[in-house]
């Protein structure tokens, strides 16, 4: 539940072309994180795991922006990854979230969030946050200064 919240706090905050890389091993909390994101974005369906159509696409009812959500899980790499359409997804000017993003390092642009999921033995969740790009770094300040607030 927690991951989640986290999600739809960061989620809040996405603006057109913004994107977001989740990493992680199976079962680390990717797709909770990104149903979190779709609620905080106000997606008008809720996300849920795109492992088996590899693309998910929702608008909202606020404005025309859409949020798409790829899982390159069954990937085997960029250039099985490119017949999605990927570049037109990226130059489309919506919010992207990315799951398994490492499968595809070649095609995601250089200015990202990458967030790295981690399951401990206890079961918690770890999640680093990485910005590349003012944009992210700014961000990542805003959302940590809304989980304080909100704890």
């Amino acid at each position: 539940m927690r991951t989640e919240a986290i999600g739809a706090a960061l989620g809040a905050l996405l603006a057109p072309g913004d994107v977001v890389c989740l990493s992680g091993e199976l079962g680390a909390g990717k797709t909770a994180f990104s149903r979190g994101i779709g609620a905080g974005w106000g997606a008008s369906a809720p996300l849920s795991s795109p492992t088996y159509n590899l693309v998910h696409e929702r608008g909202r009812s606020a404005d025309n922006t859409r949020l798409y959500h790829l899982d390159f899980y069954r990937v085997s790499g960029a250039r099985d990854a490119e017949t999605l359409g990927i570049d037109d997804i990226l130059d489309s000017g919506n919010v992207v979230i990315f799951e398994w993003p490492e499968r595809i390092l070649d095609l995601l642009p250089a200015k990202r969030l990458w967030i790295d999921f981690t399951v401990r033995q206890d079961d918690t969740r770890v999640l680093e946050f990485v910005a590349r790009g003012d944009r992210y770094r700014s961000l990542i300040d805003a959302l940590s200064g809304k989980l304080r607030w909100t704890r």
